[in-house]
C-alpha cells in the first residue's frame, strides 16, 4: 500500500512539473483597438480588452497627423485597481468606447495614433504599445444630416407651445408671427432627426456645426436660431424702440420708408452682435456684460425718457439748424442722416437692451475662442441677428400702416411714449434697489391710468371705445396701487407686490444656493462635497436667469432633484475680475450657465441658456445617475 501511494505522489509531482507556463496574448490581441469616424466631427476609439487583462486610464494617449487637432477624451467611469507596479490606479476591462472630438477637421483622411498600456492579472505587464488607424471622415451628406439634427435638437424644445415660457410669451404682440415662422422651420427639419445626439450639450453641438465648414448650412441654421431668439424676452424691449422710431417720423412715412428704417435698425443690431461676438470670443469676456452698470444703463434710460417726452408733444427732437444744414444739404442727405441714427440705435440696443446669452450665441463664441476663426463665427452671429430682426421688420411695417388721421395718430404716439418709459424702467431695474424699481412701475401705471380717465365719470351715452380705455385705466390703476402698497409694505417682487403684507415671508419654492465668489473657493467646495454639485452662473441683468428661477427651479419635481445636490451660485452682476476668471474657467461668455459635477468634483456636463422644467428635470436625472 505504501508503495502505491509513493508511486501516485511521484506521478502527480511529475505532472505538476511538466505543466507549461501561462500563455499570454500578444499586446495587440490583449488590448485590441479599432477606430472609425462617428460623424464629421467625432472619432470613436474602441478597445476590446481580453478577459483577465486591464487597461490603464492614465497611460492612454490619442493623437492625429495632418494638422488635425483633437479635443479632450470623454472618459467613461473607470475601475479602481491596486496595481503592484503603479499603486492605486484607474483601469478599464472588457469593452471601452471613447468618443473623441475633432476641433479642426482640416483633412478628410488622416491617421489616428493610439498609445495604450495594460497588464494581465496573471502578473505580466506590457510596455506601452502604439496602434494606428486610418480615419475617413463622414461624407458631406452625412455632415448635413448631423447638422440638421443639431438644428432640430435646439429648435424643437424652443417652440414647444406646452412650456410655460412659450405660453407666457405667446401673449406678446410679436409671438404669433414668430411662432408661425419657427413652426415652418421645425416642420421642415424635425422629421429628419432619427435620434438625439448622445449626451452632448447644445453649445457643443453648435460648436460642432460651425466646425463642419459647410457655410450654407451654417448660415441657414443660425438664421433659424435668430428667429427662435426673437421669441425671448431679450428681444421684446426692442419692439417699442423701433416702433417709436417709425411712429416718430410723422405722417409722411410710407411702408417702403418704414421697411428701410427697420432694415437699418436690424443691420445695426446685426453688426453690433457680430463685432461684439468676435471681440468676446477672442478676448474671453462679453462687452455687453461690462456695460451692465448703473451709469451706462442710466444714460441709455435717460435717452428713452427724452424720446418718450417728445412722443407726448413736450418738444421736438431735432438737430440744431446750423448743424442740420451742414449734415443735410439736401433732402436725401437729411434722410441719410436719420438712417445713420437708426443704425446706431440698433447697434446700441443689441449691446445694452438685450445682453442675453443663449446656446447659439454661446456656441459661436466658443468656436471663435477655440479656432480664432473670426470670419466664420462673425458671419454666423451676423446672420443670427438678421433672423432676430425679421419679426422686428414685420412689426415696423405694420406700424407704418396705421391710419395717420390727427387725433388717432396723437394717441398712438402717446401709447409708444408710455412703452418707451417702460423700456427705460426695465433697463435700470436690475441695478436699482427693488423698492425703487417697484415705485417707478407704480408711478408709470398710476399716471397712465389718470390719463386714461380711470377716475373720471363717463357720460351716460359713451360708446365702446371710451369705456374700453377707461377699463384699461382702472386695471392700470389697481396694478399701480398694488405695486405702491407692496413697495411701502416691504414687498420686493413686482410680480408678487403684496408679498410683504404676509405675516411671515414666504420661503423660496426651490432650495437656496450657496454663493461662490472665487475659483479657490469653488475648488474648496468641490473638494469637500460628498454629493453631486450644481454650479449656477447668475446676474441681476440676465432675463433668462430670472426665467429659470420663476419657471424652472420653482417646479416641484425640479426642486426635489435640486435638493439632492450641493447648490452653488456665482453672481456675475458686478463683472469683477473674479467673476471673469470663473466664467473663463468654464468657457462661458455670460449667464445663464449651469455646470454639473459628480461626487468627486469632476465636471460632467453643462447647460447654457434657458431650459424649461421638463428638459431640465431630465438633465438633472442624468447627472444624479452618474
Amino acid at each position: 500500500m505504501l508503495k502505491i501511494l509513493s508511486a501516485l505522489l511521484c506521478v502527480i509531482s511529475m505532472m505538476a512539473w511538466a505543466e507549461p507556463d501561462p500563455e499570454f496574448l500578444e499586446p495587440e490581441q490583449a488590448l485590441k483597438m479599432s477606430a472609425s469616424a462617428r460623424d464629421h466631427q467625432t472619432v470613436e476609439v474602441r478597445f476590446a480588452i481580453a478577459q483577465g487583462y486591464y487597461l490603464y486610464k492614465n497611460k492612454l494617449k490619442i493623437s492625429a497627423d495632418q494638422g488635425v487637432q483633437l479635443g479632450e477624451i470623454d472618459f467613461p467611469a473607470s475601475l479602481p485597481h491596486d496595481d503592484p507596479n503603479f499603486g492605486k490606479v484607474e483601469t478599464y476591462r472588457g469593452q471601452l468606447v471613447l468618443p473623441v472630438q475633432i476641433k479642426n477637421p482640416v483633412a478628410q483622411q488622416f491617421k489616428l495614433t493610439v498609445i495604450a498600456q495594460g497588464c494581465a492579472d496573471a502578473g505580466l505587464c506590457y510596455p506601452p504599445i502604439t496602434q494606428i488607424a486610418d480615419i475617413k471622415l463622414a461624407a458631406v451628406a452625412r455632415s448635413k444630416a448631423s447638422a440638421v439634427a443639431v438644428l432640430a435638437s435646439v429648435i424643437k424644445p424652443a417652440v414647444n407651445t406646452e412650456t410655460p415660457v412659450i405660453k407666457e410669451l405667446a401673449k406678446e404682440t410679436l409671438a404669433s408671427a414668430s411662432v408661425v415662422a419657427s413652426a415652418v422651420l421645425v416642420s421642415a427639419v424635425a422629421p429628419a432627426v432619427a435620434a438625439p445626439l448622445a449626451q452632448a450639450s447644445d453649445t457643443g453641438q453648435i460648436n460642432s456645426l460651425l466646425g463642419s465648414g459647410n457655410l450654407t448650412l451654417i448660415l441657414f441654421s443660425f438664421f433659424g436660431f435668430g428667429l427662435l431668439l426673437a421669441l425671448t424676452p431679450c428681444v421684446f424691449p426692442m419692439i417699442p424702440i423701433l416702433s417709436g422710431i417709425i411712429i416718430g417720423h410723422g405722417d409722411q412715412i410710407s411702408k417702403k420708408r418704414a421697411f428701410v428704417l427697420s432694415l437699418f435698425y436690424v443691420l445695426g443690431m446685426a453688426v453690433s452682435y457680430a463685432a461684439a461676438g468676435v471681440a468676446a470670443g477672442l478676448s474671453g469676456s462679453m462687452l455687453s456684460a461690462a456695460l451692465q452698470n448703473i451709469w451706462v444703463l442710466g444714460a441709455f434710460a435717460l435717452v428713452f425718457v427724452l424720446l418718450s417726452l417728445s412722443m407726448f408733444g413736450f418738444y421736438e427732437l431735432q438737430l440744431p439748424a446750423s448743424l442740420q444744414s451742414k449734415i443735410s444739404g439736401s433732402a436725401n442727405r437729411q434722410q441719410g442722416g436719420s438712417l445713420l441714427g437708426v443704425l446706431m440705435m440698433g447697434a446700441l440696443s443689441a449691446l445694452i437692451v438685450g445682453p442675453c446669452v443663449a446656446a447659439p450665441l454661446a456656441g459661436a463664441l466658443l468656436y471663435i475662442a477655440q479656432t480664432h476663426n473670426a470670419v466664420l463665427g462673425g458671419a454666423a452671429l451676423f446672420v443670427m441677428a438678421l433672423g432676430m430682426g425679421v419679426p422686428l421688420i414685420m412689426v415696423a411695417c405694420a406700424a407704418s400702416a396705421l391710419p395717420r388721421a390727427g387725433a388717432w395718430m396723437e394717441n398712438i404716439k402717446k401709447v409708444f411714449g408710455v412703452l418707451l418709459l417702460a423700456v427705460a424702467i426695465w433697463l435700470v431695474s436690475p441695478v436699482l434697489p427693488a423698492v425703487f424699481a417697484m415705485l417707478a412701475w407704480a408711478a408709470l401705471l398710476i399716471i397712465s391710468a389718470i390719463f386714461l380717465r380711470a377716475i373720471d365719470p363717463l357720460p351716460a351715452d359713451s360708446k365702446g371705445w371710451p369705456r374700453f380705455c377707461k377699463g384699461l385705466g382702472v386695471i392700470a390703476l389697481l396694478a399701480g396701487s398694488a405695486l405702491l402698497i407692496g413697495a411701502l409694505s416691504g414687498g420686493r417682487d413686482p410680480l408678487q407686490p403684496l408679498q410683504g403684507l404676509q405675516a411671515q415671508a414666504k420661503a423660496e419654492s426651490y432650495p437656496p444656493f450657496s454663493k461662490v465668489t472665487t475659483l479657490s473657493q469653488l475648488e474648496q467646495e468641490l473638494a469637500q462635497t460628498n454629493q453631486p454639485v450644481m454650479l449656477d452662473f447668475y446676474a441681476d441683468w440676465c432675463v433668462s436667469c430670472k426665467e429659470m428661477e420663476k419657471l424652472t427651479f420653482s417646479n416641484p419635481e425640479v426642486a426635489a432633484r435640486m435638493g439632492q445636490m450641493r447648490r452653488l451660485q456665482v453672481d456675475v452682476t458686478a463683472n469683477t475680475a473674479d467673476d471673469k476668471a470663473l466664467l473663463k474657467r468654464f468657457k462661458l461668455f455670460g449667464p445663464p450657465g449651469i455646470i454639473f459635477f459628480n461626487k468627486e468634483g469632476k465636471e460632467l456636463q453643462s447647460s447654457i441658456g434657458f431650459k424649461s422644467a421638463e428638459p431640465f428635470k431630465q438633465l438633472l436625472d442624468q447627472v444624479l445617475e452618474k
